[in-house]
């Protein structure tokens, strides 16, 4: 449309005696068939030159590279339709209407702003747009068709995916072990990566014949092999790892999109078998199922490692007797996570118990502040034991009662008691060498 033409469109639907103030807005698309549009500072180029042949005012020059496909998603529009509504600015330049929206949510600010007499004009390269129904209309028309494009391009690149998925190729980033195939006649062929293929495969192996932890194998990648990604060049994370245990696509077989139901035979080089995975699976199984019964052990959350600052953890081991019978013994020892060659060391929770004994009879009862709860619990069951036993006497309570009651808590006392036992102890409780420390 020639510039005067132009010209003489706004000047009829803008009263002559307003002055028009514009905001130049120019956006970067970044949907995937306009990768050929012009930058933002080509726009801003044009634009200016624009308003120099028709003798525009300029008030301001925004700049964004936000999608405007989704509604209320760019913060700069935001700040652009703000300032309209408190009349710094009564009009918009802007290269293309759909570079100002592409959803009915920011249309529909834009009409309403033009129904309020607040922006009175939105120029672009070739058309102007103004307050009157016709113009209006054309408006909306044109960002409507912008969303409908958007809309089937969604569907288009989703029925894409599907025929990929189909012929067996993965259609997005293929997981840690594979690389994408770079050949025109076979693109989208996932290749084995031959670094770290291997080191996948024995992942799955130490799972399911070494009964390997999945911390265990985060270390062993992370300090022993240095393992780290193609791609973000990272070690992997504890979630990554567990991540690619429950991926079936390297037996071959893959679920897309994830939880959808839809499985695929995929045409890549499987890096393990079927069987292979079904025993990693049984596996870690096997150990959420432990994890489910909620095991706790008393003394965990009370205490750190005195060497690296680790936290303390449990594992409990049975010995067989031969009479049939199981013995339990539970140790403690630093789980290592800040040092996993830390040399805490175990210590059998008996022999733990022990020191906390120790440690009860060297403590001010009077610095406590469970001391007060304890006298009130052996003054309770020395009222129950006098009952029984039919006596009436002065109830006399020293040190040597609640420390006595302190110790029997150690041992036969709840998780829940223990632990508030131990939490009024003043100082941290470190485990070091197998020692007890209050610090």
């Amino acid at each position: 449309m020639d510039s005067n033409l132009l010209s003489q469109q706004t000047r009829s639907a803008v009263p002559p005696d307003i002055k028009m103030r514009y905001c130049l807005y120019a956006r970067k698309s970044t949907e995937s068939d306009e990768r050929q549009a012009l930058s933002i500072e080509s726009q801003v180029k044009e634009m200016l030159q624009i308003a120099e042949r028709e003798n525009l005012e300029i008030i301001d020059i925004r700049r964004e590279s936000k999608s405007a496909k989704d509604s209320n998603k760019r913060p700069i529009f935001k700040e652009l339709i703000r300032d309209i509504s408190e009349d710094r600015f009564n009009a918009i330049l802007t290269w293309a209407p759909d570079r100002l929206s592409r959803n009915a949510g920011d249309l529909g600010s834009l009409v309403d702003l033009m129904d309020a007499k607040k922006l009175l004009s939105i120029r672009t390269y070739g058309q102007a747009f103004s307050d009157s129904p016709n113009e209006k209309f054309l408006l909306m028309i044109l960002c409507s068709q912008a969303k409908l494009e958007n809309d089937n391009r969604g569907i288009n690149v989703k029925r894409g995916l599907r025929t990929r998925c189909e012929m067996g190729l993965w259609p997005t980033c293929p997981p840690t072990g594979y690389f994408k195939e770079k050949r025109i006649d076979h693109k989208g062929g996932c290749l084995v990566d031959p670094d770290r293929a291997p080191v996948i495969k024995q992942m799955f192996e130490k799972v399911a014949y070494g009964k390997w932890s999945g911390r265990k194998i985060y270390h062993w990648l992370k300090f022993d092999l240095n393992f780290r990604t193609a791609l973000g060049k990272k070690h992997l994370s504890l979630g990554n790892i567990y991540r690619i245990l429950d991926n079936t696509f390297y037996y071959g077989a893959f679920e897309y999109p994830r939880r959808s139901g839809n499985w695929y035979q995929g045409k890549h080089k499987p890096i393990i078998t079927k069987e292979l995975f079904d025993l990693v699976q049984k596996q870690i199984k096997n150990s959420q199922l432990v994890r489910k019964e909620n095991i706790e052990f008393a003394f965990t959350k009370i205490m750190r490692c005195g060497l690296c600052g680790s936290g303390i953890s449990a594992t409990e081991k049975f010995k067989k007797l031969k009479n049939g019978d199981h013995n339990r013994h539970v140790y403690y020892g630093c789980t290592k996570a800040k040092d996993k060659n830390c040399k805490c060391g175990y210590i059998n929770e008996i022999d733990l118990i022990k020191q906390f004994e120790n440690l009860i009879e060297k403590i001010d009862l009077d610095e406590t502040e469970i001391k007060k709860k304890l006298r009130e619990d052996v003054e309770k069951f020395k009222k129950f034991q006098q009952f029984i036993l039919g006596k009436k006497e002065k109830i006399i309570i020293d040190d040597i009662d609640i420390r006595n009651y302190a110790k029997y808590l150690l041992k036969e006392g709840e998780i829940q008691e223990k632990r508030e036992l131990l939490s009024c102890l003043e100082g941290k409780i470190l485990l070091k060498n197998k020692k007890i420390l209050l610090k």
